[in-house]
């Protein structure tokens, strides 16, 4: 299937493949509730304050990766290398799960370099789906308010809005600048069939150039964003993993400097 380029001046690139396309709309799995609409342009929020777990609120310690790292959670607590935004956030049988954070994520305390490749593997606990990641964010911010419109970060998230699109977002989940596919049960496109209750999804996220964002999943290859104005250095160097209200749990994060 080919890819669609779609260019604008001083507007972030975006090339997707197949069904992408740019449609606002309301409440959903990732948020509840309608989202005013914002540009790529706009300014990046402050760190979200006050937030309901202990600690959160700090900044992150701020090692850099410069080698392989993994995190297989396969621990009671998640320690010091985690900076999570509710209590929500828990380990469950080796996996990072939760239920209910209402966009108030768990962040990787270290950071991330500009060009990397995450992996982790994502498991939905119900039919509604709702597997997301931020990557390239400041491993501080949640939401603050009921529709995630202020992120730092650019969010994959597999089977939102009630298992009804796979979404590739750069700052705000809602923008009409993200890239989607819409979701059709039965479908002939694998890419396009909604998420299973408890099958693994295998995320890979990598940038190579600075600018590059690659996004697949079980080696399907969902969405490339090319950003001229690409979200890096302070501010922009922390992945993590987040949901709304549907349960989830994560496993296996790997961070691969390139």
């Amino acid at each position: 299937m080919p890819r669609v380029i779609a260019a604008a001046p001083r507007s972030w690139l975006v090339v997707a493949l197949g069904l992408a396309a740019c449609v606002p709309e309301g409440p959903s799995t990732a948020d509840a509730g309608a989202a005013p609409q914002k540009s790529a342009a706009a300014p990046r929020p402050k760190p979200q304050e006050g937030v309901d777990a202990a600690g959160a609120d700090a900044a992150p310690s701020g090692v850099l990766i410069t080698t392989v790292f993994e995190d297989n959670f396969d621990r009671a607590e998640l320690g010091p290398d985690w900076n999570v935004l509710s209590p929500k956030w828990k380990i469950t049988a080796g996996r990072l799960c939760v239920r209910g954070a209402r966009n108030h994520g768990a962040w990787l305390a270290r950071r991330i370099p500009v060009n990397a490749r995450v992996e982790f593997d994502a498991f939905a606990e119900s039919s509604e789906g709702d597997l997301k990641a931020e990557l390239w964010g400041d491993g501080t911010t949640g939401a603050t308010g009921q529709s995630y419109t202020n992120a730092t970060s650019y969010l994959t998230i597999l089977g939102g809005w009630k298992n009804s699109k796979h979404v590739l977002a750069r700052l705000d989940e809602h923008g009409e600048d993200r890239l989607e596919l819409d979701i059709e049960p039965g479908s002939d496109d694998e890419r396009a069939r909604p998420v299973e209750s408890g099958q693994p999804y295998h995320f890979k996220i990598e940038r190579r150039d600075g600018r590059t964002v690659d996004w697949s999943v079980n080696g399907l290859s969902y969405f490339e964003l090319a950003d001229p104005d690409p979200l890096a250095g302070a501010g922009h160097e922390h992945v993590g993993f987040n949901e709304w209200d549907a349960p989830a749990c994560f496993d296996n994060l790997k961070v691969t400097p390139l």
